[in-house]
């Protein structure tokens, strides 16, 4: 999902980690975590709320945002979802 944003950005030719950041490492800015967050929501339904897991960090959290940190997300609220939690 994220490197199909990326190469519609014609950025696709950088490594993607779980210790890759959306601000610093990919450039994304604001509005392309909002892409994201919708992304996400297509793909999974409510199950995954960007905006609500957002809004429990702090802004330099929020800033220094990972693609572990996400994708770690992204798996528990899955398996939540799936234990019916």
């Amino acid at each position: 999902m994220l490197r199909t944003m990326l190469d519609e950005y014609g950025v696709d030719d950088i490594e993607i980690t779980m210790q890759t950041r959306f601000t610093e490492d990919l450039e994304l800015e604001s509005i392309d975590l909002v892409a994201l967050a919708g992304s996400l929501e297509a793909r999974y339904g409510q199950h995954v709320n960007f905006a609500e897991f957002v809004a429990d960090l702090e802004l330099d959290e929020i800033i220094d945002l990972s693609v572990g940190h996400l994708v770690r997300h992204v798996a528990q609220r899955l398996r939540a979802a799936e234990g019916g939690s």
